[in-house]
């Protein structure tokens, strides 16, 4: 059994609420969306064939406990990756799968952790969320919306209150990363406004590496 990987490399975690922490990264490669502000297009092609035993083995070598699963859009390769997710616990690693929103998580692991994008209008993607994934999301877990202007905003504020998120997920509201910091600000100051029990996120390899890959 092979998948598609991209990299397997060892940073910190950059988004969420994981932020900061020493974790190994595997990056499959193929999505099927197109987001319009994605920064790993590199992902949608590439890579090599690697056997589940390969991938672990690197895992193994890295030597840290917080695997992260991502892409591209890792549940792409299906079965593949379910199974992969389950030899990764197995083996005393705490798993976060990071997904994009188009694909039913309710037969993955439940001791893995998921972070579910929700997208936004901006992404050109907005249409292709599954939203019965919401009712699937522990405390554990987190949902993502990336947020490019206030039409963002104002959908996953909707999205939040529609599905009654504050309190049942950790929320995360994580602005399209530019070094111009007027428009956090301005949803900062929003979000304030409107008491919203959110996380922003800010993309902290980014801030610190700038948008290059393998960080």
């Amino acid at each position: 059994m092979k998948i598609k990987i991209n990299e397997i490399f060892k940073s910190i975690q950059g988004e969420g609420i994981y932020t900061g922490l020493p974790t190994t990264f595997i990056r499959t490669t193929g999505c099927n969306l197109r987001c319009s502000w994605c920064d790993t297009k590199y992902a949608y092609f590439g890579g090599r064939e690697m056997t589940l035993d390969q991938i672990l083995d690197k895992c193994r070598k890295l030597e840290v406990k917080n695997i992260c699963l991502t892409g591209g859009e890792p549940l792409i390769h299906g079965d593949r990756s379910k199974e992969l997710i389950k030899l990764l616990i197995k083996e005393g690693y705490e798993v976060l799968i990071e997904t994009n929103g188009a694909f039913n998580i309710s037969n993955l692991s439940k001791e893995a952790i998921i972070s579910l994008d929700i997208k936004c209008p901006s992404s050109g993607m907005s249409d292709k969320m599954l939203y019965k994934n919401l009712d699937l999301l522990k405390m554990k877990d987190q949902v993502k919306f990336i947020i490019d202007d206030m039409k963002d905003y104002n959908f996953a504020k909707d999205i939040v209150k529609k599905y009654k998120l504050e309190g049942k997920t950790n929320i995360i509201f994580q602005p399209v990363y530019k070094e111009d910091t007027k428009f956090i600000q301005s949803l900062i100051k929003k979000l304030l406004v409107d008491k919203l029990q959110v996380r922003i996120g800010l993309q902290l390899h980014k801030i610190i590496w700038g948008n290059k890959k393998g960080v």
